[in-house]
């Protein structure tokens, strides 16, 4: 479980940090634990007294069950496999979808007569365990620790992580671009995180086009030094969950219009939103195989 201050959870959530400090003492919120002078939460913790914002859809409850029980052939064992090869083949990876359901499937590699990188592997067995990470936490407001814990699933054990410039689970330290245009300079991550956040949890429930314009802003200002684009995909996903929206996979051959997409968000919204869409009529089709309700 992830536990963040009682400031940035008081934060989040539009109270007090003195409210949030005596909903500690008074034991209610769960989890919440002392240690010193300061009290961490929970970052998933809702509000005592108040209703979780999250009415759990089927596909959500579905997901649920079938990665407790392990089961093969669902949506969920879909979902695993379908959601990481594709975020990860468009970021460069070249292990096959077959390769991905053999490694999700029997925990090894199997034989090839091709080489084989090893953090491909590592990315694909570290997204399966983010997709789970997104599935058990989709309740709750997005936060700057939800999100930072995300990429320290998806970049531990990489080469990444021998690199001393480079920040596993935290903000970039030195400049990048993305398609040739500057993102945000290391020192205004935070700041400029902190403030989308905010922006953005001060909306009940979000959606589709704004989960679709946070998501062009974060690629926007490109927080990590690697993986902006798998996390920032990763966190569609929850959020389409959380909001009751059905969720999507940038699929390969959507890949082009997903960045042309991107590059023209906000002055064209319609070509990100038609290529989104496009992708939730694809997924839809699979929840109609599974016989999975939805909205919509």
């Amino acid at each position: 479980m992830e536990y963040i201050s009682v400031k940035a959870w008081a934060q989040s959530h539009g109270v007090s940090e003195r409210t949030a400090r005596n909903y500690c003492a008074q034991g209610k919120i769960d989890g919440a634990y002392l240690v010193g002078k300061t009290w961490s939460v929970p970052s998933d913790a809702s509000i005592p007294g108040r209703k979780n914002d999250l009415t759990l859809s089927p596909l959500l409850s579905i997901l649920r069950d079938q990665k407790a029980c392990k089961i093969k052939g669902g949506i969920y064992h879909r979902v695993q496999i379908d959601l990481t090869y594709n975020s990860n083949h468009i970021e460069g990876s070249r292990l096959t979808h077959d390769q991905t359901l053999y490694i999700f499937d029997t925990n090894t590699i199997g034989v090839t007569d091709k080489a084989v990188y090893i953090d491909d592997i590592i990315e694909t067995i570290n997204h399966f365990r983010a997709i789970d990470y997104i599935i058990d936490h989709a309740a709750g407001k997005l936060t700057e620790a939800f999100i930072k814990h995300l990429h320290f699933i998806l970049k531990s054990g990489t080469s990444g992580e021998r690199k001393s410039w480079f920040r596993i689970g935290d903000y970039k330290k030195l400049p990048n671009e993305v398609g040739g245009n500057e993102t945000v300079a290391p020192e205004n991550v935070h700041r400029e995180i902190k403030a989308l956040l905010r922006e953005y949890n001060a909306k009940k429930m979000p959606s589709f086009e704004e989960i679709l314009d946070f998501h062009h802003r974060f690629e926007s200002i490109h927080p990590f030094q690697d993986g902006n684009g798998r996390v920032g995909r990763l966190i569609m996903f929850r959020e389409c969950l959380r909001a009751g929206h059905v969720p999507f996979i940038v699929t390969d051959d959507l890949k082009m219009f997903y960045y042309n997409g991107l590059r023209n968000w906000p002055a064209i919204k319609g070509y990100l939103m038609d290529t989104c869409l496009t992708a939730q009529d694809n997924f839809k089709t699979i929840l109609d195989k599974f016989r999975i309700k939805y909205d919509g």
